[in-house]
């Protein structure tokens, strides 16, 4: 017989994100379970033992509406009072412990990667190694990954459910998020914001590898790609859906900040001095 199996990606966390917000998602389920069991069980209750066909109901069903009990007015006033308390203490804790501006804290260096969400596609710019990638982002294993992000078509929402949560990209503007993976292997990665025709197929793999299968991943990107120039990237800008892998080296000299200036300043060109300190600037630590 066959058996379906249903993957929820964020209740499978690779990562120290996810698994936080996953657990942050579990207590705040097993708190709402406090209040939603017992009533929807006593709704089952009272519906079975007053109903209009049952002489006990009858005989024992006096409601007095003007009779003050208080011990029924605290428990139902005390006990939801206190879970919202303690979930705005969770709901406190978990938003400064999972800023997605809040770095990781290692031993061993980040990785920056700028992400430029296109229509309908993702494009991925390594500025150290000097690489780019459309639709798949790797990174070495147990290592974290700072993100700096933008869009360059409708504002879009980037996603890796199993490494961290999803944050909003918009042209103009430049966000950031950090995570990390604690094993290695290809994650499911998308476009959580309706952002027209392509939507559908605006996905990419985030893999996560050895130290070792990365350089070599680096190396061979460098060795035998095409050059992202300002006229390559006009054409992978143009709309198209369901795009295949495909890899850039080099890449042009402030191509980042290009691509995020051009909705504010006059466009100068991706090599020029202005963009490449833009893009030096937004790669500064906070």
């Amino acid at each position: 017989m066959y058996v379906r199996s249903a993957n929820i990606p964020v209740l499978e966390p690779a990562g120290p994100i996810a698994l936080a917000e996953k657990n942050v998602i579990i207590a705040t389920l097993l708190l709402c379970a406090l209040v939603v069991v017992p009533v929807y069980s006593m709704l089952l209750v009272f519906s079975w033992r007053y109903r209009a066909d049952n002489p006990v109901a009858h005989a024992e069903h006096h409601p007095t509406w003007d009779h003050y009990n208080w011990i029924a007015e605290l428990v139902w006033w005390f006990i939801p009072a206190c879970i919202i308390a303690v979930l705005g203490v969770i709901a406190w804790q978990s938003s400064n412990a999972l800023d997605p501006y809040k770095q990781l804290r290692s031993d061993t260096p980040a990785i920056t990667i700028d992400v430029v969400a296109l229509d309908w596609k993702w494009l991925f710019i390594y500025p150290e190694q000097g690489i780019a990638s459309v639709n798949l982002v790797e990174f070495p294993v147990d290592t974290p990954v700072h993100l700096y992000l933008t869009a360059d078509a409708p504002m879009n929402s980037f996603w890796v459910p199993q490494l961290a949560g999803q944050i909003m990209v918009m042209p103009g503007m430049t966000t950031q998020l950090n995570l990390a993976a604690s094993r290695t292997g290809d994650f499911n990665g998308s476009s959580a914001n309706i952002s027209g025709a392509g939507f559908s197929g605006m996905a990419f793999t985030a893999r996560s590898v050895s130290g070792a299968e990365f350089q070599q991943w680096v190396a061979s990107v460098q060795a035998s790609s095409t050059p992202l120039t300002a006229e390559v990237y006009a054409t992978i800008a143009t709309p198209s859906e369901y795009n295949a892998v495909t890899y850039y080296a080099p890449i042009s000299s402030g191509l980042f900040g290009s691509v995020v200036d051009k909705y504010m300043i006059p466009a100068t060109g991706p090599a020029s001095t202005a963009d490449a300190s833009s893009s030096d600037a937004m790669h500064m630590t906070p």
